[in-house]
Parts: structure tokens; C-alpha cells; sequence
């Protein structure tokens, strides 16, 4: 006994890794299309249906589409009312799982198959191109999956044989509709715990077929199942933004909303069902005596599982076409429900993006890695402007104020910096192809060069402050050719934010850069002339041209990260 339920468990765990490693494979396959597909997503509430539908369908996980979208919401990739059209896509994308496990699973033993679906994929996994070993790691985690299925299939205890095991589920289905909340609540606690609306189909798929439930209870466990699916989404956004909380509140609404009309309506939704299922040519599974044998792959055993498939689908497929048209009212309950804290200062220098962490799919999470290099850039702008006040500060309190505000914002460039590499380094290595690895690795230099423009808007305060010791000023035509270097500067960071926002950039974006870089790298060369000439003449104070040219040095080198920042961008 004891045997056969660590044979069960495992035969669950295979069923859920080889889940997980088919939508990885799939992932790495079509993660630049997938991101292609988000980024034209329009306000279309139809084409975000459609979006998270074919989604959802390609990588079998309506969780991972939550949670992937709910993050693209916290990156504001996706407005509310965008992020809830997919969200209900979702939810119909995910249908599909049950109908490969009915037509596949059950009626035909795909099992058969599984093993020399391994060897292809073994062979596939040794090979020199990427994409191929991306496929071969979809054969190998659908191989995985079925097998799972087939081993749970075995390994669950038949109770006509031994009635005794599991009597007392048996005996929830004695209480009327009492025992469709029953059997609700179930599929809730039971999807919580494995994490898998998908896993729980399955299993539900299992207990009925082998006559622990009928019909409607599996399909009360259905309903279930849909409440609990939205848990994910809620854990991936609590510690996000508000529109990511409100992105996963939407999908809660959405689905606890479908379950009130599905149990207000819940015998004439499965007479519906029904009325479908022997339409096809199949016995009306609302009908069939569950406590009767029910051979494997009969009409009966046919008809029950596709009639819990055909639920699912309906059900999700009702709730979209009744709720798509209260979209805007959906987005206003959830602002209302969840409201904006009041932001300081402080609060707008923090990370943006990605402090929801890693999203469930590796590939689509480089997206928020990008935007928040995009936002660190802007705020590594913003420090420019304190440089400028630095320089043209006329006391020493002024001085002061600014000086102590580009320590700070070097600081801040310190800890996003940090924080962005937690990021990326989070991200699993065997979930992203080579392509996105690239990017990564370029993402790397990028935060590194960002981090040291904040160094040095620091280190021209300590230049100032040197000066300022030593009781030494710059004249106004110093600080006049500093300001036009800051210009310059200030140029040169526009075209690398540009190119930062350009998801492929072209040699003539480069060309911008490379241009504006050889400017600064010009004006730089021709003041340090002009002042060594004055030295030499006596027309400049030596201690001031001092300060005044490491002043235009350090400023140069600002110029240098951000060239370095525009050509990273180029080898991803």
C-alpha cells in the first residue's frame, strides 16, 4: 500500500517535470517570437484574448502566462485592461491540456510511444545546432509527461476491487449540492498544493475514470481547480507594483466570478454539456452509472472525459464572452480595490520593473530586465542635471546640497546595479536559448557601465570639493566650456537611451553615438589645449586649470561609458 502511494507521487512528479520541461523546450523554441507577439500587442481586447489563448496553448501552463503577464504589468508593458484580455485567453489556452490528456492520454496508451520519443529526442539533444536541442527537450518532457500519466493511471488503486481505500471520498458525494462545494473546495486545495491546474485535471481525469467520482463531481473539482490556479499569479504579485496586484486580482475576479454563475446554473451547465457530448455520438455523461464498470477506451469511459474537457472549455470560454465586454468596469473594481501609495522621492529612484522577481517563463523575463536597464538609464540622466548645478553652485551651502545628491544617486547606481544582476542571475540558464543568452551577457556590461557614470558624477564633486578646500574658483568661460561639454553629454545620453528602447539596433543607431562620442572626444581634446596654452602664457591660475581640466577628463569618460553602453547593444 505504502508502495503504491510513493509510486503515485512519483508518477505525479514525472507527470509535472516532464510538464515543465516540455513548456521550457517550447519556451526556448519561440521566446523571440512569443516577446515579438507581446510587443504588438494593441488595447484590442479581442487580440488579447487570442494572445494569451495561443500562448498558453503553445507553452501548456496558464500559471506561467499569468504570472509572465502580471510581471509584464509590473513592467508596464501591459496595461490593465491589455493584461485581462490575455489573462482570459489564458484561461481558454489552458483548456487545452485536458483534451491532449482525454484524446491521448486515456483512449489511445501513448505510453507505447514514449520511450522511442526519448531516443528521437536524445539524438536531437546531441546536436550541434541549438534549435534542435531545444526540440529534442520538448520530445523528452512530453514523453515524460504521458509516461507520468500512464504510471499515476496504474498505480491508482482500483476500488471495486479494494472499495475500503478510498470510501471516504465515496462518502462525499452522498450530500447533494453540498457535495459539489465539497468537490470545489477539493479541486481548490488540491491545484494550491501542486501548483497545476493541469496536474489536477489530470488527476481528476483519473478519478473518474476509475469510478471514485461521477460526472458532476469532477466537474465541481473542475471549478475548483480554476479558483485555484489564480494563487500563483496573486504569490508572483504581492511583492510587485499595484498594477501588478491588480493584474492578478482581475484573474481571481475573473475566475471566482465564472464559478458563483456556474454553480447558480450548475445542473442546466452540465445538461449543456451533455446535450454537446451526445451530439458527437457519445453516451450523455451526466447518464452514465459511475458505480458501474466502465471499461477503459468504451464509449462510456470516451464519453465522460471528454464531457469534464468540454466543461472546461465552456466554461472558460462563456466567462470571457460574458466578462470581455465589462473589461473597463473590471480595471475599475481593481483600482478601487488596490490603491496607489503615495511616492516620494525616494520611491521613484527604486527599482521599477522587475521587483516582482523572475517570472516563470525565463525567456519573456528578459523583456523586464530590459526595461529596467531603460528606467537606470533615465535615472543616470537625471544625475547629469546635478552635475551641472554642482558646477555652477556660488556657495559652499548650495555646493553642498548638490553634492550630497550625487552621492546618493551614486549609491543608487550601485544598488540598481546589484539588483538588476540578482535579477538575471535568477534566471535558470537551461530555460533561455543562446540567443537570449547573448542578450544577457550584454546586459551585463551595460549595467556595469551605467553603474559607473553614477561614479562619476561623484568623483567631479570631489573634484569640486578639492577645489573648493583649496579656496580656488573657475572662471565664467570655465564654467561656460564645462557647460557646453555637459550639452554635448547630455546629447550623447538621448541617443543611448534611444538605442536602449530599440529592441535591434542598426548600424546607423550606432553611427549616432559613435558621432556624438568623437564630438566630445573633440571639444575635450581642443579645452585641454586651450587651457595648457593659457598655463604656458600665464593668462590661467595653475591650481584652478587643474581642477577646471580633470573636471573635463571625467566628463569625457561619461562619454566613453555610454559609447560602450551603444556598442554592447550591438553584439547582443
Amino acid at each position: 500500500m505504502i508502495l503504491q502511494i510513493l509510486t503515485l507521487l512519483g508518477a505525479l512528479g514525472m507527470f509535472l517535470y516532464g510538464m515543465n520541461m516540455m513548456s521550457s523546450g517550447l519556451q526556448k523554441t519561440a521566446g523571440n517570437r512569443m516577446r515579438n507577439l507581446l510587443g504588438a500587442m494593441t488595447s484590442s481586447p479581442f487580440k488579447g484574448v487570442m494572445t494569451g489563448l495561443g500562448i498558453t496553448s503553445i507553452i501548456q501552463s496558464s500559471s506561467a502566462t499569468t504570472v509572465m503577464v502580471v510581471g509584464f504589468v509590473n513592467a508596464s508593458l501591459l496595461t490593465l485592461n491589455q493584461a485581462i484580455g490575455v489573462i482570459m485567453g489564458a484561461n481558454i489556452g489552458t483548456t487545452v491540456t485536458a483534451w491532449l490528456v482525454s484524446l491521448l492520454g486515456f483512449k489511445a496508451d501513448i505510453s507505447i510511444f514514449a520511450v522511442p520519443l526519448m531516443a528521437i529526442g536524445f539524438l536531437m539533444s546531441i546536436a550541434k545546432k541549438e534549435k534542435y536541442r531545444n526540440i529534442s527537450e520538448f520530445i523528452i518532457g512530453f514523453s515524460l509527461l504521458f509516461l507520468g500519466l500512464s504510471l499515476m493511471k496504474n498505480s491508482v488503486p482500483d476500488l471495486r476491487e479494494t472499495p475500503e481505500i478510498l470510501s471516504f471520498i465515496q462518502q462525499w458525494t452522498g450530500y447533494g449540492f453540498g457535495s459539489v462545494i465539497i468537490f470545489l473546495v477539493f479541486g481548490t486545495v488540491l491545484t494550491l498544493i501542486l501548483q497545476s491546474s493541469s496536474a489536477t485535471m489530470a488527476l481528476t481525469l483519473i478519478m473518474m475514470s476509475m469510478g471514485w467520482i461521477p460526472f458532476d463531481m469532477a466537474a465541481a473539482m473542475v471549478l475548483g481547480e480554476n479558483i485555484g490556479t489564480t494563487i500563483t499569479a496573486n504569490i508572483a504579485a504581492a511583492v510587485g507594483n499595484p498594477n501588478a496586484r491588480r493584474a492578478a486580482l482581475a484573474h481571481t475576479f475573473f475566475n471566482v466570478f465564472g464559478v458563483i454563475w456556474a454553480l447558480i446554473l450548475f445542473r442546466p451547465f452540465l445538461s449543456l454539456v451533455g446535450i454537446i457530448i451526445t451530439w458527437l455520438g457519445y453516451p450523455d455523461p451526466t447518464l452514465i452509472d459511475y458505480s458501474a464498470t466502465i471499461a477503459v477506451g468504451s464509449s462510456e469511459s470516451t464519453a465522460a472525459l471528454y464531457g469534464v474537457s468540454m466543461l472546461h472549455t465552456l466554461f472558460n470560454t462563456f466567462n470571457t464572452c460574458i466578462l470581455i465586454w465589462f473589461i473597463p468596469f473590471i480595471v475599475k473594481f481593481v483600482t478601487w480595490a488596490i490603491k496607489n501609495k503615495p511616492e516620494d522621492e525616494e520611491q521613484t529612484i527604486r527599482l521599477k520593473f522587475i521587483n516582482a522577481g523572475p517570472m516563470g517563463t525565463a525567456e519573456l523575463a528578459i523583456e523586464e530586465a530590459r526595461k529596467e536597464i531603460i528606467h537606470f538609464a533615465q535615472i543616470s540622466h537625471n544625475g547629469l542635471g546635478y552635475i551641472r548645478s554642482a558646477i555652477h553652485a556660488t556657495t559652499e551651502d548650495q555646493f553642498e546640497t548638490f553634492r550630497k545628491k550625487l552621492v546618493k544617486y551614486e549609491e543608487i547606481a550601485d544598488r540598481i546595479e546589484y539588483e538588476i544582476a540578482t535579477f538575471l542571475n535568477a534566471l535558470p540558464q537551461e530555460s533561455i536559448s543562446e540567443d537570449t543568452r547573448k542578450k544577457v551577457k550584454s546586459m551585463y556590461k551595460i549595467i556595469g557601465e551605467l553603474e559607473s557614470l553614477g561614479d562619476s558624477g561623484e568623483a567631479i564633486s570631489r573634484i569640486i570639493s578639492r577645489r573648493n578646500i583649496h579656496n580656488k574658483s573657475f572662471s565664467n568661460l570655465h564654467i561656460e566650456k564645462v557647460d557646453s561639454m555637459l550639452t554635448l553629454v547630455d546629447n550623447a545620453y538621448a541617443i543611448m537611451i534611444d538605442n536602449l528602447q530599440i529592441a535591434n539596433n542598426t548600424p546607423e543607431e550606432l553611427r549616432r553615438a559613435v558621432d556624438c562620442e568623437i564630438e566630445i572626444n573633440n571639444m575635450r581634446n581642443n579645452l585641454r589645449e586651450e587651457e595648457i596654452l593659457k598655463i604656458e602664457k600665464n593668462d590661467a591660475e595653475y591650481q584652478s586649470s587643474v581642477y577646471y581640466l580633470d573636471i573635463v577628463s571625467e566628463i569625457e569618460r561619461m562619454g566613453d561609458f555610454m559609447i560602450n553602453i551603444s556598442e554592447a547593444l550591438q553584439k547582443a
